[in-house]
């Protein structure tokens, strides 16, 4: 990964060149503007071979739901994700599409009845009718956010079988005390959303809400934590 971003073996990372490259691991911007200030300890605007590994070390601990704080630098995480077809660890087509889906089929169907019950239209659940859900689960509401974004895969603000799916089963993980991830890993993707020589859980980074205004954000009025999240 140094290699891709100091081509010139010059020993050090250009704040330009890390956010490009940092940028394809899906994670949103306020996150990496977070690892970027614990990896540039002291502000210079360049990253050294060692903050750079601090930096990807950060990016991996938030792929995989971990805080992203220098205490979480000495635990047991896969190698960060990257969305870039030169990356040593992009994920194949065929690799993440074999991975097995983490919503057992049991928890499916009980998450099936949950999703017919709330009258879907045209096999869709609107924000609307999956807030009173959410809100049931007592959860605090920049998670029930964060679920939502993580659930939504298609960005169309509304929930399909498979999403409502794995809104559920982020849910059920945060109740147990779980942390709800920053970006899908790549067993929750739904196989009917995985798409081949992607990286499954790279978000994309700017929401299709910019092309077509908050058509894509809940519609959670009580999601307080969204208006920064966006920004």
């Amino acid at each position: 990964f140094l290699h891709q971003v100091d081509s010139t073996n010059a020993g050090r990372v250009l704040a330009s060149d890390a956010a490009v490259f940092l940028k394809k691991s899906g994670l949103t911007d306020l996150v990496l503007g977070k690892i970027w200030d614990l990896a540039d300890t002291d502000g210079k605007g360049i990253l050294n071979k060692q903050e750079f590994f601090v930096a990807l070390r950060l990016v991996a601990c938030a792929q995989n739901g971990l805080d992203v704080s220098l205490s979480s630098l000495n635990l047991p995480v896969p190698p960060p994700r990257f969305t870039d077809t030169s990356s040593p660890l992009l994920l194949s087509g065929t690799a993440s599409s074999d991975l097995p889906w983490a919503v057992k089929l049991e928890d499916k169907a009980k998450y099936d009845a949950i999703f017919d019950s709330l009258n879907p239209v045209n096999g869709l659940l609107s924000g609307d009718k999956v807030k009173p859900v959410l809100l049931n689960s007592k959860l605090p509401v920049d998670i029930l956010g964060r679920v939502w974004e993580l659930s939504d895969i298609d960005r169309d603000g509304m929930l399909d079988r498979d999403e409502f799916a794995v809104a559920m089963f982020l849910v059920y993980c945060a109740l147990e005390k779980e942390p709800v991830p920053m970006s899908l890993p790549a067993a929750l993707v739904p196989p009917s959303k995985r798409k081949p020589l992607s990286v499954p859980g790279a978000m994309p980074l700017i929401p299709s809400s910019a092309k077509e205004p908050h058509q894509s954000l809940p519609p959670v009025g009580i999601l307080a934590a969204k208006t920064p999240l966006t920004q």
